[in-house]
């Protein structure tokens, strides 16, 4: 486990410095993080009521809250969020809030790798009848324990449609691929997920559209069916 001190507190935290207990998080550790995710001015008002809206939000429910659900009860555009936090809104805001998106899945942080996800036969020998699979019947990807794949070479286009389908999607249209597609091209070209503002401006889209698109959320739907993960 990994350290990040500010004044004169150390907390723990994970390889790419998100706190690693919810409950470790003081307003200390937002003023130490945020020259790290690009806030050099120091958080003003408007950055406060977005970390607190995300803490609060956490306390309730258990689990971070989509960056769709933050900028519609906050009143924000997804321009206002880039200027507040632009390192993104997980690498920003949910960082500096003590929280991530893998908070609120399932309670088995110990059980944090691996199980076995795999197209089931009868999904697949429907997809073979429109062509999406081919000959094999079944494929098996490796995932972690929230559906994230675990090897991003191992993704291919049946592993897209799949978990669109694991997550009740309608089929996925030419925007869908274009998102997928761009979220791909963009981690191969740089090994980084880009952030939903450069995702949203390469594609053409708003956030309303994109939530049209993968109503899970960017990071728990586009980037997953994408067959990436942010860390």
């Amino acid at each position: 486990m990994s350290t990040f001190t500010f004044g004169d507190k150390t907390y723990p935290v994970d390889t790419v410095e998100f706190l690693s207990d919810f409950n470790e998080w003081d307003e200390n550790f937002a003023r130490g993080m945020a020259p790290k995710v690009g806030i050099i001015s120091g958080l003003s008002k408007d950055h406060w009521k977005i970390i607190n809206f995300i803490r609060d939000f956490f306390k309730r429910t258990g689990k971070c809250p989509l960056v769709y659900k933050t900028c519609r009860i906050n009143r924000l555009h997804l321009r206002e969020l880039q200027k507040l936090f632009p390192a993104g809104y997980l690498r920003g805001a949910c960082k500096l809030a003590g929280v991530t998106y893998k908070e609120g899945y399932l309670d088995l942080s110990w059980a944090e790798e691996f199980k076995v996800g795999y197209l089931p036969q009868s999904w697949a020998e429907e997809s073979a009848e429109r062509g999406t699979v081919g000959d094999q019947e079944k494929k098996t990807y490796e995932v972690n324990i929230r559906g994230f794949l675990i090897n991003p070479q191992a993704w291919d286009k049946r592993y897209a449609i799949y978990k669109a389908h694991e997550m009740k999607m309608p089929k996925l249209t030419d925007k869908h691929w274009q998102v997928i597609n761009f979220l791909r091209q963009s981690f191969e070209k740089n090994n980084l997920v880009p952030t939903i503002y450069e995702t949203c401006e390469a594609c053409g889209i708003d956030l309303e559209e994109l939530q049209k698109l993968f109503p899970d959320g960017y990071h728990r739907g586009a980037v997953k069916i994408a067959g990436l993960r942010t860390r």
